[in-house]
């Protein structure tokens, strides 16, 4: 079974502006520790969570993390590759996407992307939409090893949020809104 994605720089990003933007309804994709679900839960203007992973091992950690902070009772955890058995649509959809290129046997799909790195980054843009109510947007990490184009983001409003420089790459927050 796979491990848990451990909170790192990336996450820690994405929660600050999960803090600062996110109400209503939520979808966080690719959920990992929780981190996330949990701080969208934690605000008052958020009614509900839909915590999705694909690694059970996941689920299971993030549910920890929803008791141990109180917030379970907002957060509803279903095991899921990307959309394959999400229903509803929500104010905002979160990813922490897996974003690195494949290495091959040691891939873990919490943190490769496929073959360029931007496999399952395309393919959750592709059907985000579908997902997302009038006026949602998309609240999202990747990474410029990603191999993204300005084409991979057409027909969203892009938003460059924040930008982190770490020693081989950069990691960005961007708010993505469907036209």
């Amino acid at each position: 079974m796979e491990e848990v994605y451990k909170p790192g720089e990336d996450s820690y990003l994405l929660q600050r502006w999960v803090e600062k933007l996110v109400t209503g309804n939520v979808l966080d994709m690719g959920t990992g520790s929780g981190i996330q679900a949990v701080t969208a839960a934690q605000k008052k203007e958020v009614n509900h969570v839909l915590a999705v992973d694909i690694n059970p091992a996941a689920l299971v950690a993030a549910e920890k993390g929803a008791y141990s902070n109180k917030v379970q009772d907002k957060i509803e955890f279903l095991h899921s590759d990307l959309f394959e058995t999400v229903d509803g649509v929500f104010d905002w959809i979160l990813f922490n996407t897996p974003y690195l290129p494949s290495e091959g046997d040691a891939d873990e799909a919490s943190w490769a992307g496929g073959e360029t790195g931007g496999e399952v980054i395309r393919r959750f843009l592709g059907e985000a939409p579908c997902f997302l109510g009038s006026g949602g947007s998309v609240l999202m990490i990747y990474s410029s090893l990603s191999g993204l184009t300005d084409a991979d983001f057409n027909g969203y409003r892009f938003e460059l949020l924040e930008e982190i420089g770490l020693f081989f790459e950069k990691i960005y927050c961007v708010r993505l809104s469907p036209f």
